[in-house]
């Protein structure tokens, strides 16, 4: 099952604030904040969404193909998506912007302030995904089974969401971060028809008040509806009553939560392209999140099987392991490390 990627490709800027961002709020002031935080530990690293979640399908064995938009700057960046398995065929390189900024500070309570500069990702919206993946395009096998529609340029979003029901390829919605951005009527848009749709717990009561339906009328329109709840692990609902919880892995030191959401669907997409259920397919999201909460940056992590498998039975127990073990074994035939 071949998944394409479509949204944002950026290079993150992350450093650390040494205090707590809610000290510094003020009660009564906080119509007309001004702050600024020195902050320590400068890090600049491969990013955006799309890119992120990509990075990771390639990690565990498969070959996502990335859409996005970059900018003349993409070269070496380029170099390193192949060289761990993403296709980057689909991407747009801009002749008059560079690729897309990510700028967070990070608190050490893991709280985060951030900002993202656009750039090349505007010229996102001009990808026919057609074209590229269509019933026409030059390269028949490069039709997708599952496109994730991730953030990214707003129209881009909703074109490329149109275009997979044009198309009849299934799509999951992976809204997130833009839901400050997206009006209603985009927003339903892009969830309506989903087979997947991924938020954060703040993410998901932000979508109802965008979209003005009650969490049944989003369960109507989706297939399922997965929510990530950072340390608590992550929730999956069906229209059909379905509902399970999946704690995360326990006692993960933390070095720098940027990227764990995209870990967590590259992990859980993984899963269920190679055939298993619900809950396993969140419990391997929740062992690579794990990997990545580890590191600084969202691509400097190794999802190697046995550091998965550890996770696994750690946080799930042997039989958990035993049910996806198999699954990883193809990630060490097909070029992982299985240590």
């Amino acid at each position: 099952m071949r998944i394409a990627v479509s949204g944002s490709i950026a290079t993150d800027h992350l450093t650390v604030f040494p205090g707590r961002f809610t000290d510094q709020l003020i009660p009564g002031q906080l119509d007309h904040v001004s702050l600024s935080f020195l902050v320590d530990d400068l890090e600049v690293r491969h990013g955006g969404v799309a890119a992120n979640i990509a990075f990771g399908l390639g990690g565990l064995g498969l070959r996502p193909l990335l859409i996005g938009a970059v900018g003349t700057d993409f070269g070496p960046y380029e170099v390193w998506l192949k060289d761990h398995g993403v296709d980057t065929g689909g991407v747009l390189v801009s002749d008059e912007r560079q690729t897309a900024r990510f700028m967070c500070t990070t608190d050490q309570d893991a709280n985060q302030i951030a900002a993202f500069y656009t750039g090349a990702m505007a010229e996102a919206r001009d990808i026919d995904l057609a074209a590229l993946v269509g019933d026409s395009s030059a390269d028949r096998g490069a039709r997708p089974d599952l496109v994730l529609i991730a953030p990214n340029d707003p129209e881009a979003m909703v074109r490329h969401t149109r275009q997979c029901r044009e198309l009849g390829i299934p799509f999951a919605a992976d809204p997130s971060q833009q839901l400050a951005r997206l009006d209603g009527a985009q927003v339903r848009d892009l969830v309506d028809g989903a087979r997947w749709l991924f938020t954060n717990e703040y993410e998901a009561a932000l979508l109802l008040e965008r979209t003005g339906w009650t969490q049944d009328e989003v369960l109507d329109r989706v297939g399922t509806w997965i929510i990530t709840l950072g340390e608590h692990g992550a929730r999956a609902e069906r229209a059909d009553g379905t509902s399970l919880h999946v704690p995360a892995v326990p006692d993960v030191p933390v070095a720098d939560p940027t990227g764990v959401g995209d870990a967590f669907r590259a992990g859980f997409l993984a899963a269920t392209v190679r055939g298993l259920p619900l809950t396993a397919a969140a419990r391997l999201g929740c062992a690579v999140a794990a990997e990545v909460i580890r590191t600084v940056g969202s691509q400097t992590y190794e999802a190697t099987p046995g550091r998965l498998l550890a996770n696994l039975t750690a946080a799930y127990g042997p039989d958990a392991t035993a049910e996806i073990a198999p699954h990883l074994g193809a990630v060490a035939r097909e070029g992982g490390d299985a240590s």
